[in-house]
């Protein structure tokens, strides 16, 4: 018995079919979800940390009422975190913070008339809450991810917030912990699950509110994202992670099988896709998935992922029908591998990151490629973009006009009020040049 589904789309009409619908995903009811978040987020508001220990006893098994993480116990973490690791974070640390440095915007003035400019400001959020799963994985990258390029943008107030672990005397994680310590992060929070987010929005204890919050979790994080998108500002309501390969006959069966599985081994619910146009591709895959996962210590969750309906194995008929199937599929994680991977890639519009030729797997991306790994999931790469500086940033648009750039364009402004029916938009110019009043 396959352990992976097969989707055939050879020979459809391409005019006609659907390929999002004809590509599923998981089952993910995030509306579902928000009725058994609000009771959660009304809590939170009403009783503060009171609440969020009862729920942390209730979700977590854990008893406590002390939610702040000691600076202590951050600092001790980093002191006793693996060499290894360590120098791994900081790599990571690294190659990202380059590239969120060369994304970083700055001020744009243009010039529009004699005496008439407009300023570009970018501005960034005052603070903001980052959120970092504990759930089946520690997610330590996740610290990298969300607090490098905060950073980058200046936010002046930066607080964290991962599950506490019963393992852990009640902590987040301690390589969690550890990593916080390495990018100088001490306001770190024991508290998970949607009365994460409702601390970061109304405040508890002490915690203050913040501007934004960001970074992955689970159905329960993204309910709670929905419930109070507009009290405080959110990245995305991220839904189970998702991989597709695009990759033809000139693709290693085995490299494709471990991509696959290492998606696979998120969660249940992660979904592996492969589009291709070879058969013999797909056997070979098939061949070498029945192998591999048997050989890896998530053999359960791996062949949950790989058998729901969330996941397969999708033919088509060319590679032209193969980058319209993941276009419009938009992938969290889209790798090509294909002969001629780089020219493919150019044609993808909708992804959250594209992952080129063979010697790119999304696990680089997870954690040391420079790129970051918070993306859009669910197809939202059709209109998201990833976590980046441009997500702890605003713009504002700085106008400056002197008296004579203003009376060059009073009478348009005078018209195109009157035009809407706002007589006191243009009054409001017109009053400037009374002629009665003295001249500024």
């Amino acid at each position: 018995m396959s352990l992976i589904r097969r989707i055939d789309l050879r020979g459809a009409d391409r005019a006609s079919v659907d390929y999002r619908a004809a590509v599923p995903r998981a089952e993910f009811d995030v509306e579902a979800a928000t009725h058994q978040v609000q009771p959660i987020i009304d809590a939170v508001r009403a009783r503060g940390v009171e609440a969020i220990a009862e729920f942390s006893a209730q979700f977590d098994g854990v008893d406590s009422d002390d939610i702040a993480v000691p600076r202590e116990a951050i600092d001790a973490a980093l002191a006793d975190l693996d060499p290894a690791v360590r120098a791994g974070l900081e790599e990571s640390i690294r190659r990202l913070r380059l590239t969120s440095e060369a994304e970083l915007e700055h001020d744009v003035t243009s010039q529009v008339a004699d005496g008439a400019t407009v300023t570009h400001r970018k501005v960034p959020i005052d603070r903001v809450g980052l959120y970092v799963p504990g759930g089946l994985a520690p997610l330590v990258s996740s610290v990298v991810m969300n607090v490098v390029p905060a950073q980058v943008a200046g936010v002046r107030s930066i607080a964290l917030a991962s599950p506490p672990q019963k393992n852990s005397g009640g902590l987040p994680e301690s390589t969690i912990l550890a990593a916080c310590a390495l990018l100088g992060v001490h306001e770190v929070y024991a508290v998970g699950g949607a009365q994460a987010i409702a601390m970061f929005a109304h405040g508890a204890g002490p915690c203050r509110p913040v501007d934004l919050v960001t970074g992955p979790g689970n159905i329960y994080v993204a309910a709670a994202k929905r419930l109070l998108r507009g009290v405080v500002g959110i990245d995305s309501e991220a839904g189970p992670t998702e991989i597709a390969v695009l990759a033809d006959d000139s693709a290693d069966a085995a490299f494709v099988a471990a991509d696959l599985v290492s998606q696979a081994e998120h969660d249940p619910m992660a979904a592996s896709v492969l589009v291709t146009d070879s058969l013999a591709l797909a056997d070979a895959v098939e061949a070498e998935l029945d192998k591999q996962v048997f050989a890896t210590r998530h053999t359960e969750r791996i062949l949950t992922a790989l058998g729901g309906r969330q996941s397969g194995i999708v033919l088509v008929d060319d590679m032209d029908q193969g980058v319209d199937v993941v276009d419009a599929y938009a992938a969290e994680h889209l790798e090509i591998q294909t002969r001629d991977a780089s020219a493919h890639a150019a044609r993808i519009r909708n992804a959250g990151a594209i992952f080129v030729g063979p010697w790119a797997p999304v696990s680089l991306g997870d954690y040391c490629a420079g790129s970051n790994h918070v993306l859009p999931t669910a197809g939202c790469a059709c209109h998201s973009s990833g976590l980046s500086v441009r997500a702890f940033t605003r713009s504002v648009h700085v106008v400056d006009y002197s008296r004579a750039a203003l009376a060059e364009v009073a009478g348009h402004v005078v018209t195109l009020a009157e035009a809407e029916d706002l007589p006191g938009h243009g009054q409001a110019v017109s009053v400037r040049f009374d002629s009665e009043r003295p001249a500024r």
